[in-house]
């Protein structure tokens, strides 16, 4: 009679890790796992792929959208099947030989000695937020003698315990009887990572809601928590090898590079343990009160995923001047918000997000094409796209959504000349790119920018003005520039946050010198070069003209984030030179003098910035609107003057658009 399928072929390769005859004993054994989900898919396949012979699996979900970045059964054929049909049939595909017995409603309270017959080992596979079943059938394996394996994603590693018969038990370590949810979603998450190492990279605390059920995840976690387990499990299998189980807890992190190896003796009820449970709960309603709400809507089709890239456009005082109207299934109006004073600045950043628009379209190979709407009023853009093959994946499109303002100081590495070269390529023939590197040149361009800052700061109503345009309490907001940003020091945030009720603190000798100092000066001197971009054609101040020089500073910033540069917009000044004309002010004639002699002729000036190497990664910045604030009629037909008024943003004070480009 013929082989079926070729065991020992099969599973050769083991070999050597294991010998002869314990790769013979393992298709013997069966392991129970309990779903078929984020860990406990992959443990299946990783376990099989060890050659055990038999599993007992349960499982009652069925695969959605969600499960993508982390469950290995996910995908577009699979969505809406049931997990266990779908992991039963990539595991026996692997080994045709498997005897599966399948638990197609899950675990629960009347199957758990049915799941746990002729077991071995348990391998737990279930939802994090699975306390009760979960408690239940690690003491039946308890009673029974079965050996109970944990392993949870945490971060972007894997927090492992062991139970084994006469040890320490789940409950034991855990410390779950009598206590509400709540309280065991924090135990159950503080004994899987007693030394919190994935809170050193947490960059988003918003994520965790443990009473909505709801938490981060990572499918390079699951990986690793699969790993682990399957080695432990066949060391129990082959009783060769040491497998530590608790008081004892493993966390390994990939992403900080450091294994822990912890030893709780009392569990979570030791002294210390229950300090830091008191201490991790106040931290997690901190965090979940000061925090941003996520995004309310996925964008739905490929309009809204191009405008979900090119929301994160820079725009000043990161005021998002623009609403859009969707009129088509391929176009779309872009309603912006002008007043007096600051029409150039909206019109520039306009250029910047069609400029995102354009990059964000390549991924979906469509070619984008604007033009002015409303040639009196001159505040709607058009949009169109046409499907294009042609059209191919610009390299800038990744950087997007991370291009960022980075206000503190930067290394002084000079840039290379490929830098440079790159840099000025993204500018395109009709822009012109001019250098001030050395320390003496960086020098005249701070005096330039303190000089502007102080001419703002020392004045009361656009001190206020500023002042409303700082979140003072997120690191991350939506409709402003975070405090944390402004690499302000101690002192200056302190003045500040007294200025907002006491302006006249302004007028005070030494305070604005000293702010501007703070955010102009020493940030200038502690960078790579200042950096000035004109138009060939600097007489050409049509809205056109503004659009397009908005374009080609955003590729410009962004192809500075591709190198791994940060920058910082040096506006005020240009500002200032352009627009205030009072020869009888001799601090502004003075300013105006040092600014001709320095970079020329303010009509001349496109873009003024500073560049550098940035020195370590910074969490706080400005987020934007979520698309469903962003898009505000997903009807046909051009909106009209009423439309377009009540939908832009607000206006703010044109001293703001000089300082805070976010």
């Amino acid at each position: 009679m013929t082989i079926k399928f070729p065991y020992n072929a099969a599973f050769d390769r083991n070999i050597g890790w294991l010998t002869e005859w314990e790769q013979l004993a393992l298709r013997g054994k069966r392991i129970a796992i309990a779903g078929m989900g984020g860990v406990g898919g992959v443990h299946l396949l990783t376990l099989a792929r060890f050659g055990i012979g038999a599993f007992n699996i349960a499982d009652f979900d069925c695969f959605d959208i969600v499960n993508f970045n982390r469950q290995i059964g996910a995908n577009t054929e699979t969505i809406g099947r049931p997990k266990i049909d779908v992991l039963s049939e990539m595991v026996l595909s692997i080994n045709p030989e498997i005897k599966l017995n399948r638990f197609e409603n899950g675990v629960n309270s009347e199957n758990i000695d049915d799941f746990l017959k002729d077991a071995d080992v348990f391998v737990d596979g279930f939802d994090f937020f699975e306390i009760e079943i979960r408690s239940r059938v690690y003491a039946r394996c308890y009673e029974l003698g079965i050996p109970s394996l944990c392993a949870a994603p945490i971060g972007m590693g894997a927090g492992c315990l062991a139970f084994l018969p006469g040890g320490m038990s789940f409950e034991k370590y855990f410390g779950f009887n009598g206590k509400k949810d709540d309280e065991r979603f924090l135990r159950f998450l503080m004994g899987l990572a007693p030394r919190g190492l994935h809170r050193a990279y947490l960059v988003e605390p918003r994520a965790i809601d443990l009473p909505a059920h709801k938490g981060p995840s990572t499918g390079a976690a699951c990986q690793i928590c699969a790993g682990i387990t399957a080695v432990n499990a066949v060391k129990l299998l082959v009783r060769r090898g040491e497998v530590q189980a608790a008081p004892y807890h493993h966390h390994y992190d990939a992403y900080r590079n450091k294994l822990v190896i912890s030893r709780l003796p009392r569990g979570l009820d030791g002294p210390w343990q229950r300090i830091k449970i008191a201490i991790a709960r106040r931290l997690y309603e901190a965090a979940r009160q000061s925090a941003t709400s996520l995004q309310a809507e996925w964008p739905r089709t490929e309009l809204e995923e191009i405008i979900n890239y090119a929301r994160w456009t820079p725009s000043p005082g990161n005021s998002q001047p623009w609403r859009v109207h969707l009129t088509g299934a391929s176009s779309f109006v872009v309603a912006l918000n002008f007043n007096a004073a600051s029409r150039i600045e909206t019109l520039f950043t306009a250029g910047m997000f069609l400029e995102s628009l354009r990059i964000a379209a390549s991924a979906f190979n469509l070619r984008m094409e604007w033009r002015v709407v409303d040639q009196e009023a001159r505040d709607q853009l058009l949009v169109q796209f046409d499907r294009d093959d042609s059209v191919s994946l610009d390299p800038l499109f990744s950087h997007l959504p991370t291009r960022s303002v980075d206000r503190r100081a930067y290394g002084v590495r000079s840039l290379s000349s490929a830098e440079k070269s790159a840099l000025a390529a993204a500018l395109g023939s009709a822009f012109t790119l001019t250098w001030h590197e050395s320390r003496r040149a960086r020098k005249r361009v701070a005096d330039i920018t303190t000089r502007a800052s102080r001419h703002t700061l020392a004045h009361a109503e656009r001190l206020r003005a500023n002042l409303a345009k700082v979140d003072w309490e997120q690191p991350r907001s939506p409709t402003a520039v975070p405090l944390a940003t402004l690499n302000l020091g101690w002192f200056a945030q302190k003045l500040g946050s007294l200025a907002r009720t006491a302006p006249f603190l302004a007028a005070i000798p030494g305070v604005a010198r000293f702010v501007a100092g703070r955010l102009e000066t020493r940030p200038i001197l502690a960078s790579a070069a200042c950096f000035v971009i004109r138009p060939v054609a600097p007489h050409d101040e049509s809205d056109a003209a503004t659009l397009r020089a908005g374009m080609a500073v955003q590729r410009f910033w962004l192809t500075a984030t591709q190198l791994g540069l940060a920058m910082q917009p040096l506006q005020r000044p240009v500002r200032l030179a352009r627009d205030k004309k009072d020869p009888n002010d001799p601090l502004w004639v003075d300013f105006l003098e040092t600014f001709q002699e320095t970079l020329g002729q303010p009509n001349t000036v496109t873009f003024l910035g500073r560049i550098g190497e940035p020195r370590a990664p910074f969490a706080a910045r400005a987020t934007r609107h979520s698309l469903d604030t962003l898009i505000v009629a997903r009807s046909g037909g051009i909106p009209d003057e009423k439309q377009t008024k009540k939908a832009a943003a607000p206006a703010h004070d044109s001293d703001i658009v000089a300082s805070f480009i976010e």
